[in-house]
């Protein structure tokens, strides 16, 4: 079954071309999502780049990452609906970051 992440992804991506330009200058990262539906169970990737032109978001790993955010699928909906705040989430280990976290942190008003 695929994640309800997909579908989120796919809506940040097609906001790029348009969008994009301006987030890539706010934040000038790449980051790498590992999204799980149970744990234990083997993940999902998707790569955001706000690095390079008007972004791009690809499912897979794709080049390095600056920060890699690992959560189940069901925390990251919450995260993105607004039910779930970042900092809540990596508190109370629902989501753990792997990497720069001071570029982490750039992506938390983005995703708002």
């Amino acid at each position: 079954m695929p994640l309800g992440a997909q579908a989120v992804f796919d809506k940040m991506n097609a906001q790029l071309p348009t969008h994009g330009k301006d987030i890539v200058a706010k934040v000038g990262a790449v980051y790498l999502w590992e999204l799980r539906e149970k744990k234990g169970e083997n993940p999902e990737y998707w790569t955001v780049d706000l690095k390079n032109g008007n972004g791009k978001i690809t499912k897979g790993k794709e080049g390095k990452a600056d920060a890699t955010f690992i959560m189940l699928d069901s925390d990251f909906l919450k995260l993105i609906n607004g039910k779930l705040k970042g900092q809540d989430a990596f508190m109370t280990g629902k989501m753990k970051i792997k990497g720069n976290m001071m570029l982490a942190q750039k992506l938390g008003p983005i995703l708002e």
